[in-house]
């Protein structure tokens, strides 16, 4: 599932915070949780529904700098994108991943940023949105790929992996959304067509259940 990145997709990442959202106190995040089905285990008539997909369910987990524990893709929201916009291209910058991103957030959760977990008061405190990814291209080079390594995990082996309880709870979600949600099934991962687009965002007319094609 692999792919190479066209020199369209190999644009800068972002950097600083001049076009960072804040609400009050809190700097505002986006990101996402991507998973795939083991291809080998994918069947065309199996249900997201279905209980053995748990099974078949593998989370992609990045590493960061200086640390030795694996974390979810996440990142600033900024002011010229839409919260999922900015869960796409935090994905795409930090893992190397395309896919299609759930249009229902799998929640929002108070954290600080991991250079601020010591102090004291509101001091780098962050409001994050999370959504489920589904990945449908794999790229074999990203921006961040010198600071960002990653690994896929069977969704049974995350939890022991998640450092933090909001890592946990978005996990739980995730598993909910797939298993208990109305609009997802598992067809074979489609390869998206070359575009220097990150993201292309369905009408907002659409009802709940609605993705977003990153």
């Amino acid at each position: 599932m692999a792919s190479s990145s066209s020199a369209a997709d190999m644009v800068c990442t972002r950097q600083g915070r001049d076009r960072q959202r804040y609400e009050g106190c809190y700097r505002l995040v986006s990101g996402c949780i991507p998973y795939m089905l083991k291809e080998d285990d994918v069947d065309n008539s199996c249900s997201l529904k279905d209980d053995h997909v748990l099974d078949k369910l593998q989370v992609l987990m990045i590493s960061t700098p200086k640390r030795r524990d694996l974390i979810f893709p996440k990142g600033g929201w900024e002011d010229d994108e839409s919260v999922e916009e900015a869960a796409c291209r935090e994905a795409f910058e930090e893992a190397g991943v395309k896919g299609i991103i759930n249009g229902a957030p799998l929640g929002e959760w108070i954290f600080k940023s991991k250079s601020k977990q010591s102090s004291c008061g509101q001091e780098g405190a962050c409001k994050g949105f999370m959504f489920a990814l589904q990945v449908t291209e794999l790229l074999e080079s990203w921006p961040e790929q010198i600071t960002h390594g990653r690994r896929w995990v069977p969704v049974r082996e995350v939890d022991g992996l998640c450092r933090y309880d909001w890592m946990r709870e978005a996990l739980d979600k995730l598993k909910e959304q797939l298993l208990f949600g109305s609009n997802f099934s598992a067809p074979p991962s489609p390869e998206l067509p070359d575009s220097s687009s990150l993201c292309m965002v369905v009408s907002p007319a659409v009802p709940q259940g609605a993705v977003a094609l990153c």
